[in-house]
């Protein structure tokens, strides 16, 4: 498979033109396609494949610094009514399919990293856990550390047990579920 080459790029490290990114925000990727391209590398993924997995840690935030506005404006119309805070990975991805990119599997799992979606692949699924577990967050440290250390063998498991710390978070707060993060967690359910 060849990288489309704003992929390629991203892979590297380097952010489309395009990106709104803080400087703090672009070090929280940086750690997340660190985690990421270790996994890759674990699991013996080929050259191409670890450049799919660094890149989605690097795109996944491309747009999370832009404003609420402008990203509305750029994601499809079923998903124009999320909250701001989760518009900019369905963004993103629409500006990767804009550009050209038609990777179905990278464009997925950037829109639905915050979210999760029944239909993530292992892809989805590590960005999923990546962007939780990498070590820049100041959160339960101790537990983000014992689940970042048994990735990628243990994938599977510690996606659900990230999941449904987020779901559980979700229900204290009396929050309203979308329908992708409980399909996701059935989705993971059914893998058990």
């Amino acid at each position: 498979m060849t990288l489309h080459p704003i992929v390629e790029r991203a892979s590297h490290g380097e952010l489309p033109v395009w990106a709104v990114a803080s400087e703090d925000r672009r070090r929280h990727m940086e750690r997340v396609a660190d985690l990421l391209g270790t996994w890759a590398a674990a699991l013996g993924l080929d050259e191409d494949a670890r450049g799919r997995w660094l890149a989605v840690g690097y795109l996944h935030d491309a747009l999370r610094d832009a404003p609420v506005e402008e990203l509305r404006a750029r994601v499809p119309p079923t998903l124009a009514a999320l909250p701001g805070r989760i518009l900019h990975g369905p963004a993103a991805a629409e500006r990767l399919r804009v550009e050209g990119v038609a990777d179905g599997e990278l464009l997925l799992t950037v829109a639905y990293h915050t979210l999760g979606h029944p239909a993530l692949g292992t892809l989805g699924r590590a960005l999923y856990a990546a962007d939780f577990l990498e070590p820049g967050r100041d959160l339960l440290n101790d537990w983000r550390a014992g689940l970042r250390d048994r990735m990628p063998g243990a994938l599977e498991a510690v996606v659900r047990e990230v999941l449904g710390a987020r779901i559980a978070h979700l229900v204290d707060r009396r929050s309203a579920m979308r329908s992708e993060t409980v399909g996701f967690w059935n989705a993971l359910s059914e893998r058990t």
